[in-house]
């Protein structure tokens, strides 16, 4: 009788392999192809000195700089002042990327100026300025912020949610949601006058330099700050500020931020920022008084300004409250931000003149995508902002059907009672109140 085969006992895994399964888990966003295991546990254990070298061969990897350029393509965006699309690099994508990766290794690469475009700040009458960098300089900007953001988002604050990685607008209100709920309703609502435009050069890199010490990296990020502005035939080199739509603009702004972050967390205050926008919740005026004049002095020190008009300390409790990211809060309630609501009017308006040429389908397909949208975003409001909204825009439905009746009738009820409600929700269009409702019953 032969032996019975002993029976094979499973391998252990090993601890490691665990706790590198984990680590990966916590840096899902790095780029894969620039920050291994071994580097991810460097940057949770920490690096000799404090500071990390050897970066600048990981910027130019051909695998880093074809993330960076995967990513250029997704995001789409409008050409440099070389005029050269997205489309037209993709067309020769290969040999460009190969090329970018030699005038980097060998410190030949300079990036070009930067296109001006001024688009209009949502409303007001004013306009703010956003730079455009050719197709290579956005993909060498991509492939440094792959390299660097890890090293960065280390050491920044629960509070910042801007432009960071897990973080959101959705998240951000959550908080300040929540924490007047528990009590933190005197706020300072705080403006920071021409924030991109008034970034210290020096001082953002003094900030970079506590992280990093690659002199090529940080040669590169120098360049990146000193980039030329092209606007007509006009060219200069801007003295301060860091353009609005460089693909590191975001980064460097929150860097800069950082120590603010640090100053008020320190002082035990409840600061939730994005980008530019923050607030600052206390539970009494004298906490809020307190942590504006250290936001003031904290700005101040580097060289930042809060708007004097629009920086202000308000008891979320009584009549006027805030604006925090496109909401207002104000006692107790959540609504869209008038700007908000003015400009899905205007859009509206857009896709419903009275002498439209298209079919009512068609325009009730066109005005959904955008309802959607805004509601998407908006749908935390009070239940009372929609049942209006809705009513707006079946009004303005009705007047292109009225004129396409080549008559007009001075009685609302007339239209109402030719046009019911029924009538629109039967062709598809989505309804914002409905919506509400069936959120609010699968909550």
């Amino acid at each position: 009788m032969k032996d019975k085969p002993k029976e094979e006992r499973p391998q252990a895994v090993p601890e490691t392999a665990k706790q590198g399964g984990e680590l990966r888990a916590r840096w899902a966003w790095t780029e894969p192809e620039v920050w291994t295991e071994r580097m991810l546990a460097a940057l949770e254990n920490g690096v000799k000195g404090g500071v990390w070298f050897s970066l600048m061969d990981k910027v130019y990897a051909p695998k880093n700089l074809w993330a960076a350029w995967k990513r250029v393509e997704r995001n789409g965006g409008a050409a440099g002042i070389d005029r050269q699309t997205v489309e037209d690099f993709a067309a020769q994508a290969e040999s460009s990327l190969k090329w970018l990766h030699e005038e980097l290794r060998e410190d030949r690469y300079r990036p070009k100026a930067i296109r001006r475009h001024w688009i209009p700040k949502p409303g007001t009458q004013e306009r703010r300025p956003l730079g455009i960098p050719t197709v290579r300089d956005r993909i060498v900007q991509g492939a440094i912020r792959n390299v660097i953001e890890p090293i960065f988002e280390r050491k920044f604050v629960e509070h910042s949610y801007g432009f960071r990685p897990g973080k959101s607008c959705k998240k951000a209100l959550r908080r300040v949601d929540g924490l007047l709920k528990e009590g933190y309703t005197w706020v300072v609502d705080a403006d920071i006058k021409s924030y991109f435009d008034t970034i210290d050069p020096e001082r953002l890199m003094a900030e970079v330099r506590k992280e990093i010490a690659d002199g090529r990296v940080l040669t590169l990020l120098q360049a990146i700050l000193q980039q030329r502005v092209m606007e007509g035939l006009s060219e200069w080199t801007p003295m301060q500020g860091t353009p609005q739509g460089a693909v590191v603009s975001p980064l460097l702004a929150n860097i800069y931020l950082h120590p603010v972050d640090i100053e008020l967390q320190r002082d035990g205050f409840e600061m939730v920022r994005y980008a530019d926008d923050l607030v600052v919740l206390c539970k009494s005026e004298s906490q809020a008084r307190s942590a504006l004049v250290l936001l003031e002095k904290q700005m101040t020190e580097r060289g930042l300004q809060l708007h004097p008009e629009k920086t202000r300390v308000v008891d979320a409790t009584q009549p006027g409250g805030f604006d925090f990211l496109g909401y207002h809060f104000e006692q107790g309630k959540r609504t869209p931000r008038t700007k908000s609501v003015k400009r899905l009017r205007e859009r509206v308006r857009e896709l419903t003149p009275r002498k439209n040429g298209h079919s009512l389908e068609f325009t009730i397909k066109e005005l959904n995508a955008t309802l959607r949208g805004w509601f998407e975003y908006f749908k935390h409001s009070h239940r009372t902002v929609f049942g209006s909204l809705d009513s707006w825009i079946r009004m303005r439905l009705r007047r292109i059907l009225e004129r396409r009746r080549c008559r007009s009738s001075r009685s609302r009820n007339i239209t109402n009672i030719r046009w019911p409600n029924a009538f629109f929700a039967r062709l598809g269009l989505f309804t914002m109140a409905r919506a509400w409702e069936l959120a609010r019953e699968s909550r």
